[in-house]
């Protein structure tokens, strides 16, 4: 039921034909922004939907959120998926800045 849903809105979404992004690119998109919406974990429904590791998933996230064509898909979303990397990057830098050594 889970995957019928993120095609369903995916479906209803009328700038699907954003040229550059696959099908699989509007559904990651779609997923991000609803995945709470669902029970269980992220990681268990990054398996089902798109038969992928967690990993991997967030490998193909990162690299999507920085294509123009996912920019132009959803805008709001793709800030602020980019914003909150950026935010986790300075946390990691400022750890390993911060260590003594």
């Amino acid at each position: 039921m889970l995957v019928q849903e993120v095609e369903a809105s995916v479906a209803a979404d009328p700038t699907t034909e954003v040229a550059g992004l696959t099908d699989r690119d509007r559904e990651i998109l779609a997923f991000e922004k609803q995945w709470w919406k669902y029970a269980g974990s992220k990681e268990q429904a990054v398996r089902e939907l798109f038969d992928m590791s967690a990993t991997r998933y967030y490998q193909v996230l990162n690299a999507l959120i920085d294509t123009p064509g996912a920019l132009e898909h959803d805008p709001i979303l793709v800030k602020r998926l980019r914003r909150m990397r950026a935010t986790r990057q300075r946390s990691r830098t400022a750890r390993r800045t911060d260590t003594p050594g």
